[in-house]
């Protein structure tokens, strides 16, 4: 799959099986998986497909550029994933440029975290959370998922 380092933007090719050996970039060495990536259609599938699907939970922010909730949930979603990244991967899809991923994963409110791990949806939250709240999703799910 590709992913665009959080840090300098360049594009990275990554096999999924290999997410998580915590990979880093290859043009600033920075690791992958300490930000937020953001996905289209495709990847969102590679990552959760039962057959492709990533190593780690991955939670994955169903979001709008004119969603004021969404944006005001994007700093906090960031900082979880500096906090929490290598542990469970952050995603991030929008949901006006792949409205087809939304309607796959009947995303009905925004923002929306959806949580996957081997392929089967684990966890599902609309509304914008505080910190706090957020962090009690991705304890409950590293728990659930034995990725503490």
């Amino acid at each position: 799959m590709l992913i665009t380092c959080p840090h300098c933007q360049k594009t990275n090719r990554v096999p999924t099986e290999r997410l998580s050996e915590h990979p880093s970039c290859g043009a600033c060495g920075e690791p992958l998986l300490t930000g937020v990536i953001s996905v289209s259609g495709e990847s969102l599938n590679e990552l959760t497909a039962k057959d492709t699907a990533a190593p780690l939970p991955v939670m994955v922010d169903f979001w709008a550029p004119w969603c004021g909730p969404c944006k005001q949930f994007a700093p906090t979603y960031e900082a979880a994933a500096k906090q929490f990244g290598g542990r469970l991967l952050f995603a991030k899809i929008d949901t006006e440029a792949h409205q087809q991923a939304a309607a796959a994963h009947q995303i009905r409110a925004i923002p929306t975290l959806a949580t996957f791990y081997r392929g089967e949806s684990i966890d599902r939250t609309s509304g914008a959370l505080p910190r706090a709240a957020l962090e009690q999703v991705i304890t409950k799910v590293l728990a659930q998922t034995n990725a503490n």
